[in-house]
Parts: structure tokens; sequence; C-alpha cells
């Protein structure tokens, strides 16, 4: 369940249309500070990081801490990423549309964490990190041929 005080964070970070260092030093201390509770939860922010491309860094480093927290140690089997889990995280951080930056660490990170991963999980970070790489390759080929 989402509480009141996460979707009046989301909903004054963007209307104020930034998300700095300041307001993440808030979610971590006021808004969750026991970390991330639910998926619901988690929905939420990765919808946030979406609507906040140009957040300040320090939101995507707590973002990626705070989900792999969640979904390894903090959903059952503990320490292991089942199919459930897997097409969970897979399903939102692809969002219809393929994952942010943030989205494609958090689901390697996850890989990385747990003792076991589903193959769903595996397999959708390995290919959002190849599509990322050749997004960044295809903006630096861009930038070559304009300058």
């Amino acid at each position: 369940m989402i509480t009141t005080s996460l979707q009046h964070f989301c909903n004054r970070v963007v209307a104020a249309g930034t998300l700095g260092l300041e307001d993440v030093r808030e979610l971590n201390r006021d808004v969750l500070p026991d970390g991330l509770t639910c998926r619901e939860e988690a929905d939420m922010l990765f919808g946030l990081d979406r609507a906040m491309p140009e957040a300040d860094e320090a939101f995507g480093e707590w973002l990626v801490a705070s989900v792999v927290d969640f979904a390894v140690w903090g959903e059952r089997p503990t320490g292991h990423i089942d199919a459930d889990t897997a097409h969970w995280l897979a399903a939102s951080l692809a969002c219809g549309r393929g994952p942010t930056a943030t989205g494609a660490r958090i689901a390697v990170e996850v890989v990385r964490e747990a003792e076991t991963s589903h193959a769903a999980l595996i397999t959708f970070a390995l290919k959002a990190n190849r599509t990322r790489a050749g997004a960044e390759d295809e903006a630096i080929i861009s930038y070559a041929v304009a300058a």
C-alpha cells in the first residue's frame, strides 16, 4: 500500500519539475525511512524515475539500492528472485517502452546481489543493458556526425 506521504512527495516533486539531493534525503529520512515495504511503492518510484529524467544522480543511486534491498532481501524467498518477482520487476521496469538507465541498472544489480535469479530477470537485464549501450553508442555517433 502506498503511503500518503509517498504520494504527496511524488506529486510535489513532479509539480516542481526537479528532484534534487535534498529531495532524495527527505525521501530516505522522512518518507521511506524503513526503505521500500511493497511493490506498489517501488512501482510509484519507477514512475517518478521516468517522469524526472533530469533527477539528481543521488536519486538513481538511492532507488537502485532500495530496490535491490527490497527485491533480494525483503521478498520471499530471501536472497532468491523467483518467477513472480522476476516477472514483476521486468514488467515494471520496462513499462511497455523499455527501462530507463536506472531501471537497467536495477535489473543488473538485483541479479548480481541475489543468490539465484529466475531466467526472466537475467534475460531482461542482459537485453536492457545491451539496448542502453546501443542507445548510448547511437547518441555518441549522432553527436560526432553533427560536430
